[in-house]
């Protein structure tokens, strides 16, 4: 009797108590990913669109605004050309216009320049990309239920490593070009690898969905080829190190076999495209973004791409243009404060959260490295990087595999760093503290160093008066006055002027009813 009294009415309290305290830290994990990004990004708030930006945001707008399911029969309709020219990536094109499209809507609604509502869609794709990368590793990490679990000390340091990484390294970086497109693109990776690393069983349902996946990544983009291997690689790794199975039993275990379904559907969609590509293309005069080139040289470019994500290597492409007191300042101080906030209570919430065990986060590191790897290749192979960047900026500089590389370069950090002793998390969050406040100044070292261009100047000056359009004779000769010198600035260029005229004369026409420049003055 004494022994059934004490142990029965024992067992249950904690299990009550206990879930609102994982609530609350799952909560506090989800509030320092909206967080953090933001404050490191809020300084590119006011940066000029350059290349594609400046003339997409107003096409995409004027012409889907008012039929947005015409995204899906414009991309299939014009699907037989960009095949021709070795850019074939339908999927990836209708995200593509649908940010625009959300950003051109931001505009229009919100009076606010479309530089503004392009770096706020940016800021809302980074914001995903942190709760992914979350996703993702604690979908390594955790035996059981996710969301039912307790977060671990990796789920609670990851949004301050991932918002630091969040740097303006050159023109280039998905920070500043098409961040959008590319953080969206990052985060499906993360989140199919995640998804294959939590099936227990696989379902008719899930070998349809898995064979459908595989074909839509091959006709999504570039960064997203590689959701297949990662997700192949993961639930390997999270097998063998986290779950402890056989080889054998790995084999044949749910999550390998949904990676081997989404190479079924993978393969043969990837394998025509690119065939039908190189007939096009071979003798050239393609979409130089999408061409690659594998030679010994890739040997050597492979590390440096993979060690481009390190934040003080991007410090150095996003300042470069700046003296050297650009440290100095309110921003700074302001975003130290802020981050410094919330680093104080996750410090307190450490102490609640799981702490994986060393085998766990050993198998998570090597998971992180096949992320990073996935990132730099596909730099490596690039023939438009090779083309753009020499010497140092190969170090430094940005690109659309920054996407990948920098959150799977500051998970290897976190892991690897966890494993060096159990008073390492709070000597990581203060590090990873002072990252995010140096990276924010960075950011507002660049938007600084930008603003002083004249094109970034005149783009900047346009964005306004489609923000704020004016319907009156003044506006329509301020907007002549700003078109003529767009024109001017590309005289030698007539692609250029087509694009500024073209775009903007829809956009205005859309949103007003009236061209952007009517040379015939409006009363």
């Amino acid at each position: 009797m004494t022994a059934q009294t004490v142990t029965i009415p024992a067992a249950r309290p904690p299990e009550v108590a206990e879930r609102p305290e994982r609530a609350r830290l799952w909560g506090h994990v989800a509030r320092r990913c909206v967080l953090v990004p933001a404050i490191v990004l809020t300084p590119l708030l006011a940066v000029a669109p350059s290349r594609d930006h400046r003339f997409n945001v107003y096409w995409h707008g004027g012409l889907f605004r008012d039929d947005p399911s015409a995204i899906v029969t414009h991309t299939i309709a014009s699907g037989d050309a960009y095949l021709r020219l070795g850019n074939f990536r339908p999927l990836g094109r209708m995200l593509e216009k649908s940010l625009d499209l959300l950003a051109f809507t931001g505009m229009q609604q919100l009076g606010l320049p479309a530089t503004v509502m392009l770096r706020a869609v940016s800021i809302l794709a980074a914001i995903g990309l942190t709760l992914a990368v979350v996703v993702f590793a604690e979908s390594v990490l955790h035996r059981g239920r996710l969301i039912g679990g307790t977060p671990s000390t990796v789920a609670m340091l990851l949004p301050f490593a991932v918002g630091a990484g969040f740097v303006a390294a050159g023109q280039d970086s998905t920070t500043i070009l098409f961040g959008g497109l590319y953080f969206s693109t990052a985060a499906i990776v993360l989140l199919v690898a995640a998804a294959a690393c939590r099936l227990d069983r696989l379902r008719w349902w899930n070998a349809v969905l898995a064979v459908t996946a595989g074909a839509a990544l091959a006709v999504f983009n570039e960064p997203a080829y590689f959701a297949v291997p990662l997700a192949t690689a993961a639930v390997l790794l999270r097998g063998r190190f986290v779950l402890g199975i056989s080889p054998s039993g790995l084999l044949t275990s749910p999550g390998t076999r949904f990676a081997g379904l989404l190479w079924a559907g993978f393969l043969p969609v990837f394998g025509t495209v690119r065939w039908i590509i190189r007939g096009f293309c071979a003798g050239g005069g393609c979409y130089q973004g999408s061409d690659l080139v594998v030679d010994a040289r890739s040997v050597l470019l492979l590390p440096v791409r993979m060690t481009a994500w390190l934040p003080p290597l991007q410090w150095r492409a996003a300042t470069g243009s700046t003296d050297g007191a650009w440290l100095r300042g309110v921003v700074p101080v302001v975003a130290f404060l802020l981050i410094a906030g919330l680093a104080v209570r996750t410090a307190g919430a450490l102490k609640g959260a799981a702490r994986p065990d060393r085998r766990a986060l050993t198998g998570l590191a090597a998971v992180a490295l096949v992320v990073l790897a996935c990132g730099a290749l596909l730099a490596t192979l690039s023939v438009a990087v090779r083309a753009a960047m020499s010497g140092a900026e190969l170090w430094e500089q940005g690109w659309r595999d920054s996407a990948l590389t920098v959150p799977g370069g500051m998970l290897l950090a976190v892991a690897l760093l966890l494993l060096t002793g159990r008073r390492a998390p709070a000597v990581i969050l203060a590090a990873l503290m002072l990252c995010g406040a140096v990276s924010a100044t960075a950011n507002r070292a660049y938007a600084d160093a930008t603003a002083t261009l004249k094109t970034a100047q005149l783009d900047n000056r346009i964005a306004a008066a489609m923000g704020g359009f004016e319907r009156t004779r003044a506006g329509n000769t301020r907007r002549c006055a700003l078109l003529d010198e767009a024109l001017q600035t590309n005289r030698h260029k007539p692609f250029l002027q087509n694009r500024y005229t073209d775009s903007l004369d829809l956009a205005a026409r859309t949103m007003a009813g009236v061209p952007f420049c009517a040379r015939t003055a409006v009363r």
